[in-house]
């Protein structure tokens, strides 16, 4: 850990667990928090947060082996000073998708990392909590057992504190359900307000220049595929067709097994309407519907962060390698999402 850092409060603080490549901070920011520290383990992830949050103190540390109090001194602070402890713990453990697979929840140790949380909680004392994750998780006993931890530290826990939303109402441009928890030791938190007109993928991406020659890394990296599945991708119907709109000659021998499974492979988005989830995959479209509405290709890292509404500059490192972005895009929190979580915490702690 780094030499003790003595920053300045300013009126709102907060501290991001499990930041990953800074999502949740940077949806904090926005909102006017200042973020003090992120606590990420992955090396790529706690160096792009870095990058882009420098104002941020980032300590790279398994969470299991971090000491809050520690952290506490470390930033100067005292219990009750903090604002808002917010954080998404790996959430992989409780996918949807895992369960499918006969990989229960239960058997991954990161499922635990929720109780990591709690200490922080004791420790710090923060006004406020946000915990974000997947909708599985709010049916987990582990969530359970984290709200009757925090209901008995203090914190007012209503019946709207913990609920699973498409996160699409919150101007968010893709479908996403996701889990929020919002706690305070103050009554009467509010959840944000959903929109009354959704962004779009044009909204999001249909104003950048041309994939391939923009000048920035993230939209220009290059696609190879083999020629059957490039003239598989034009044959697509543009503006939301599906691979079960092709001929069946063009089927790979997959979809011919299981023709009514996963049939967003090969999809094509929709201009006037939300993407999909942005996942790990999202740069593969044959992970999901990834490709662009009307250009024969996956759409790219660049319109990807923009779907999960990263800054337009918002810096991935490309050195180490496409799969890893997309992974740190697929997994972060996205921005617009906690920036409205966090506008409602705001209003309610003023």
């Amino acid at each position: 850990m780094t030499a003790k850092t003595n920053l300045s409060k300013p009126n709102l603080i907060a501290i991001d667990l499990f930041s990953g490549a800074g999502g949740l901070t940077c949806g904090l920011k926005q909102a006017g928090f200042k973020v003090l520290a992120g606590v990420e383990l992955d090396e790529v992830a706690a160096h792009t947060y870095q990058h882009n949050h420098r104002d941020s103190l980032i300590l790279q540390n398994d969470i299991r082996d971090l000491s809050p109090l520690s952290v506490m001194q470390q930033l100067n602070l005292k219990p009750g000073e903090l604002d808002l402890l917010a954080g998404c713990p790996p959430c992989q453990g409780f996918s949807s998708l895992r369960t499918k697979n006969k990989q229960l929840s239960t058997d991954d140790e990161r499922n635990d990392l929720v109780f990591e949380f709690i200490k922080w909680v004791d420790a710090f004392r923060p006004k406020t909590l946000m915990m974000e994750n997947v909708p599985t998780l709010a049916k987990d006993q582990r969530m359970t057992q984290f709200i009757k931890s925090v209901s008995q530290l203090g914190y007012k826990v209503t019946q709207d504190s913990l609920r699973v939303e498409d996160i699409a109402i919150y101007g968010v441009p893709q479908r996403r359900r996701r889990m929020v928890f919002l706690a305070s030791l103050y009554e009467g938190l509010k959840t944000a307000e959903p929109v009354t007109v959704k962004t779009t993928v044009y909204d999001a991406i249909g104003g950048l220049k041309k994939a391939g020659s923009s000048g920035d890394l993230l939209h220009d990296w290059p696609e190879v595929r083999s020629p059957r599945v490039m003239e598989m991708i034009k044959l697509i119907p543009k503006n939301g067709g599906s691979r079960s709109d092709l001929p069946k000659e063009y089927w790979l021998e997959c979809h011919k097994r299981y023709p009514k499974g996963f049939t967003d492979v090969y999809g094509r988005m929709s201009w006037d309407t939300v993407a999909p989830t942005i996942t790990g995959g999202c740069a593969n479209p044959s992970k999901g519907r990834y490709l662009h509405p009307y250009e024969d290709r996956a759409i790219t890292l660049r319109e990807a962060s923009l779907l999960q509404t990263f800054p337009l500059d918002y810096y991935f490192p490309v050195t180490f390698g496409k799969d890893k972005v997309a992974l740190m895009i697929g997994n972060a929190l996205p921005p617009e999402f906690i920036r409205r979580q966090a506008e409602a915490i705001k209003a309610h702690l003023n």
